[in-house]
């Protein structure tokens, strides 16, 4: 019963179900999603802990990147994360897929923690 609370819990929260939604396009490392969420990168690695403690999100390193997917072996996680993808706000997810885009993604050079996204950091963002 405790991982049905523990799941619920991590699902309930904005940022994470905007995490989620930018994870359902394919994986991502942490300054991309920070980037598209205009998140400083320890803020939003709370965030990510609570969804891998969930098993929601998986983890795996890439050279120099943490690289975060959304977790397909729960069949109940799926059906619910299916569930989310269809309720979160259109334009909510709009403008945080054009903040991923402007970034231009792990070819750009990734901010390490010591250097947190901020708005006027990341070319294209208002």
């Amino acid at each position: 019963m405790s991982d049905i609370v523990t799941t619920f819990k991590a699902l309930a929260d904005d940022t994470r179900l905007r995490v989620l939604k930018l994870l359902g396009r394919g994986e991502l490392c942490v300054c991309e999603i920070a980037a598209a969420l205009e998140m400083e990168q320890p803020r939003l690695s709370f965030h990510l802990r609570i969804l891998k403690e969930a098993g929601i999100v998986q983890v795996r390193r890439q050279e120099r990147w943490i690289i975060y997917s959304l977790t397909d072996t729960d069949m109940f996680i799926r059906f619910l994360l299916l569930a989310i993808e269809e309720r979160i706000s259109a334009e909510q997810a709009r403008l945080d897929l054009e903040r991923l885009a402007a970034f231009g993604g792990r070819a750009k050079i990734c901010l390490s923690e010591r250097h947190p996204v901020r708005k006027n950091q990341v070319k294209g963002l208002k």
